[in-house]
């Protein structure tokens, strides 16, 4: 399949008992989990039973899994407790990911917090986050997979040409890759809903950060014009993206093989609605809702 399309899913009360019900009604080809609370420090452990019963359900039905770290990680930090708890934050989801059969796991970039000049905020980075992603010698431990962010604050990736030093602080890592916000690129300011704006977008990251290292799309739409630095998602075609600059997204040849996750408002009926609505995009027909193509 070029694109598997799915979603965020909940796992509250157990990934397979909770998360797998919904994947399955959602539609969904491809899934995102968190593995702790995502607006907190803890790194709880792991149900053997749930994550033998999702990862064996998954594989069954060749259901491509990805981890969501928590968001309160920032590696640029200049508060040294909170760039330690960072290290463990991560650590946690990346051994946890493994342990569910994940391709990758998503770690929001941050930012230069307390004034720090940016590039001191990269160098901590290199010095911090680098040997994280040394410790992944397993040929099934996931890929680590940078999420740019909307531009907000201090942010040290925001716009896709941010990707370049982030990636050179991390050596180029063999198991770094990106995490493609379409909303928060948007809103970075890349404008996708102009005429080629996709492309040149997506041209733009393969030229920065090299072929093969975009591995996950998170797709949704924004309630934001372009360059507003505000993440608020909206549900595909009905926000200021639009529905064709997805269509677009589809046919570039940086996206073969990307899955695509949503991560969009609306509930159990939109998130289906939304998924169903990208498949029909992937075969090229017009959309039945929102901007026209």
């Amino acid at each position: 399949m070029r694109n598997p399309v799915g979603g965020h899913i909940p796992v509250a009360g157990g990934l397979a008992r909770t998360g797998l019900p919904y994947a399955r009604a959602m539609g969904a080809e491809t899934v995102q989990v968190f593995v702790a609370n995502p607006r907190g420090w803890a790194t709880p452990d792991g149900d053997p039973r749930q994550d033998e019963a999702f990862r064996a359900a998954c594989a069954e039905e060749s259901l491509p899994v990805w981890v969501h770290a928590p968001y309160l990680i920032n590696f640029g930090s200049h508060t040294e407790r909170t760039v330690e708890l960072s290290g463990e934050s991560l650590r946690h989801s990346l051994r946890r990911g493994r342990a569910i059969g994940a391709l990758g796991v998503v770690v929001h970039t941050g930012s230069a917090t307390g004034g720090r000049p940016r590039r001191e905020a990269l160098a901590q980075v290199h010095e911090r986050l680098l040997p994280l992603l040394d410790e992944l010698t397993h040929d099934d431990d996931p890929w680590l997979l940078l999420e740019p962010t909307a531009g907000q604050g201090a942010s040290l990736c925001s716009l896709v040409e941010d990707l370049g030093p982030y990636f050179d602080a991390l050596e180029r890592h063999p198991k770094l890759g990106v995490c493609l916000d379409t909303c928060h690129v948007f809103a970075a300011g890349h404008d996708l809903a102009e005429t080629g704006g996709m492309k040149r977008t997506l041209d733009e990251l393969v030229s920065v950060v090299g072929e093969g290292r975009l591995r996950l799309i998170h797709a949704n739409d924004s309630k934001e014009a372009a360059g507003a630095h505000r993440d608020r998602h909206e549900n595909i075609g009905v926000g200021h993206i639009g529905a064709g600059p997805f269509a677009e997204l589809f046919t570039h040849p940086a996206t073969e093989g990307v899955p695509l996750t949503i991560e969009t408002p609306g509930g159990p009926e939109g998130h289906a609605a939304d998924v169903t609505h990208l498949k029909r995009l992937r075969t090229g027909l017009r959309p039945e809702r929102g901007a026209g193509l």
